[in-house]
């Protein structure tokens, strides 16, 4: 259709001044006499022009507003991308929920012309409250004291002339709602109902990082409160119940005078009473020991061998591949690394009797595997009763390892001292346990 209206364009002036010359040439010549012919034609043809050019330049006017509308419809379409881009790049640092929050109003009014935008949660008892908005002072009621059950409580009734909301889901669940209003009669069309969903949901989405975010932080908090929690009971508590008891065995035999056996238990005492300063240390070093960027896991690692070489007069070296310097590893992957090894050499102190220790990191095919070997008194250390004091932390080094994705064994070395060897996928990016 409109190919056939653009040849008619060209088609009909052709075809009209085609006429009007065949006319001249015929009977007109022979009805009006020269120059009555020839003001004639020129009249019918201004007359025909005007018209034409009338209908032509209308065609041109209709085609140059269609064409101006459509591209302010893409400038809108532009900006509310960009301002979609924007909120999701907030989204995905996170620094701070309210700011994230504070962005999705402010673009909602700008984009959407409002005279006031808001952004209201719902609480577990279904109660709103306003966690966002944009615009006057004067239009905005923090209480929620206005009429209306929804929104419309925190936006004063002089900007409720025009209004339009999206919901702010979550799967099936409606958390809150997202709003924009103004003082004078607006029509909001299509589009912009559009934008505002996709900045509610934008919304929804930071909502739920941070709720999960905080979920995680409370979970990393539990579980490391439970590791500690074994631990002085495996370690502290243990002593202390050990001291406690050869506290009570000193007075009987000072009360019997058995001064010499007395001695000897007093002996012991001060060695538990050693093992638990070390202990403290070991722990106190434990929780203020991050892994530095510029050293990496290798260089924490040698950092606290010469310390724990230094405390516990073990002699503590590390040895590590050039390929395992360079590797970096996720995060919570490195620190879950680091406090396996920390508790493989507590428990060779502990238990091992040994005089030397050994650290060894080694790229093999896809694994990082880092070997703790000792040469003490060997796998007996290893498999001892649960009863013994004071328990082994095998078993958090067992969940550590767990939480990366690695693997941890244990093994003697040449009938004398234990090797503990734990592989860890090279690749790992993310760990699910506790730093």
């Amino acid at each position: 259709m409109r190919l056939r209206r653009r040849w008619l364009a060209v088609i009909v002036p052709i075809a009209v001044v085609g006429v009007i010359e065949v006319a001249s040439d015929s009977f007109l010549d022979e009805m009006l006499p020269f120059p009555r012919d020839t003001i004639l034609v020129v009249a019918v043809v201004s007359v025909l022009a005007v018209v034409y050019g009338r209908y032509a330049f209308g065609e041109i006017d209709r085609l140059a507003g269609t064409l101006r509308q459509r591209n302010a419809e893409l400038e809108e379409r532009h900006a509310a991308a960009a301002a979609l881009h924007r909120v999701s790049m907030a989204v995905t640092a996170l620094a701070d929920i309210d700011a994230v929050l504070r962005a999705v109003v402010d673009n909602a009014r700008r984009l959407l012309g409002a005279d006031v935008a808001v952004l209201v949660l719902a609480d577990t008892d279904g109660e709103l409250r306003m966690a966002a908005w944009s615009g006057p002072d004067d239009a905005i009621d923090p209480l929620g004291a206005q009429p209306g059950e929804d929104f419309r409580r925190f936006i004063r009734t002089a900007y409720l002339a025009t209004n339009v909301a999206a919901p702010l889901r979550l799967g099936d669940r409606t958390v809150g709602t997202l709003a924009a209003a103004a003082r004078t009669v607006r029509a909001y069309g299509v589009d912009d109902v559009e934008t505002l969903s996709s900045l509610a949901s934008q919304a929804a989405i930071a909502l739920e990082h941070d709720r999960l975010q905080r979920e995680l932080r409370e979970l990393a908090v539990r579980g490391e409160r439970e590791r500690i929690a074994r631990e002085m009971h495996d370690g502290l508590a243990q002593v202390l119940g050990y001291v406690n008891m050869k506290s009570q065995a000193v007075e009987e035999l000072l009360a019997t005078g058995r001064v010499e056996a007395a001695r000897a238990q007093l002996a012991e005492l001060a060695t538990a009473a050693r093992s638990v300063y070390v202990d403290v240390r070991e722990a106190i070093l434990g929780l203020t020991s991050p892994i530095p960027p510029d050293r990496g896991l290798v260089g924490a690692l040698e950092e606290y061998a010469e310390r724990f070489s230094e405390a516990s007069k073990l002699v503590t070296r590390v040895e590590a591949m050039d390929d395992a310097r360079r590797l970096v590893l996720a995060p919570d992957v490195q620190a879950q690394v680091f406090r396996i090894v920390q508790e493989a050499l507590t428990n060779v102190r502990k238990h091992a009797a040994a005089r030397r220790v050994r650290i060894a990191l080694d790229l093999e095919a896809e694994w990082l595997t880092v070997r703790v070997e000792d040469d003490g008194r060997g796998m007996a250390t290893v498999t001892a009763p649960p009863g013994d004091w004071p328990h082994y932390g095998l078993r958090t080094m067992r969940e550590r390892a767990a939480a990366v994705g690695a693997a941890l064994t244990f093994e003697p070395v040449g009938g004398q001292g234990t090797r503990v060897i734990l592989r860890v996928p090279r690749l790992a990016a993310t760990g699910r346990g506790v730093t």
